[in-house]
């Protein structure tokens, strides 16, 4: 019963997730979490120090840890089986592999119909860089730079800390993970309040990064794509990008496809100097981002296997 109790709601979460995907019209832990960072860095506009963003820091995983383990122990004094119900929702609202899949889909689909406006709209839902700069070439890069990144970020890295602390963990890491989407920029607005949410990020998916690098690389050779070459460009380039994670999974995608990604990229209306990750052994297209799309979730499926073993090892240890 222990090991279900582990388990279970991790493999119903994903499960959720595969089929249903983000519910945009319910209430979302993620988009609360992104409530109070930004009511937070509201009431902070004339003290932007590094001191303030700690202090944000210490309240938004405070504020997790507050509500999600509140309503786990809640649930659990009233049944076993509630608290395997709401955990698994938990782990589900945590996981975001339907909605990256969907909204990068939607790139593709645009760009298919030789739609470059729409397929421009779309990719700007799920980047950051300025996109108005854009050919059709660099849409579709960016879209494929996206799935590749938040392979981690959005799937593997909380599977990660699931099987290290179940449904908490996972919140407790996407709070995170969501500070440094919305403070951790290299702006004059946001360099010194974002530090530490940056820092902190950057040292909770250093594993989880490399892990899911790694894995993808076992993904690439079942998808039958390059997976000797996605070896050999995660060796050279996983260190081409300004943070220590991001550039790792990309890496591991442009080698198994084939494709050069990341360079230089616009943000805020200014120009960012980056390296190029891969080699460009053929043009991309659209269907590069259903490519990357089965890497990502043969890659979340070793995951979590992984993450089950090792969750089921920690509840008979505990």
């Amino acid at each position: 019963m222990k090991l279900l109790i582990k388990i279970l709601p991790i493999l119903l979460g994903f499960l959720l997730d595969t089929i249903i995907g983000d519910p945009y019209r319910m209430p979302h832990p993620v988009r609360l979490m992104g409530s109070l960072i930004g009511s937070l860095d509201q009431k902070i506009q004339k003290r932007r120090t590094k001191r303030s963003g700690l202090l944000i820091v210490i309240c938004v995983l405070c504020a997790t840890l507050a509500a999600a383990g509140g309503v786990l122990w809640l649930a659990s004094v009233v049944s076993v089986w509630l608290r395997i119900a709401v955990e698994s929702v938990l782990c589900y609202y945590m996981l975001a592999a339907r909605c990256l899949c969907n909204e990068s889909e939607k790139v593709r689909k645009f760009a298919e119909n030789g739609d470059v406006e729409g397929a421009r709209k779309a990719v700007s839902m799920i980047v950051g860089r300025d996109t108005a700069v854009l050919d059709e070439a660099g849409i579709l890069r960016a879209a494929v730079e996206t799935v590749a990144e938040n392979t981690s970020d959005g799937v593997t890295a909380p599977l990660f800390y699931m099987a290290l602390g179940g449904g908490l963990g996972a919140c407790l890491y996407k709070a995170a993970n969501t500070m440094d989407s919305m403070l951790g920029y290299k702006n004059e607005k946001h360099r010194e309040i974002g530090f530490f949410p940056a820092k902190l990020d950057d040292v909770l998916n250093y594993i989880p990064s490399r892990l899911t690098a790694l894995l993808m690389i076992a993904a690439s050779f079942l998808c039958r794509y390059d997976a000797k070459n996605a070896w050999r460009i995660w060796r050279r380039d996983r260190r081409n990008h300004a943070s220590p994670n991001s550039a790792q999974t990309e890496a591991v995608c442009a080698g198994a496809l084939g494709l050069r990604l990341a360079g230089d990229a616009w943000y805020f209306g200014e120009l960012h100097k980056k390296p190029y990750i891969g080699e460009d052994l053929r043009p991309i297209e659209p269907e590069d981002i259903r490519r990357a799309n089965r890497l990502m979730y043969v890659t979340s499926l070793l995951m979590l296997a992984l993450t089950c073993v090792v969750r089921g090892l920690i509840g008979g240890l505990l």
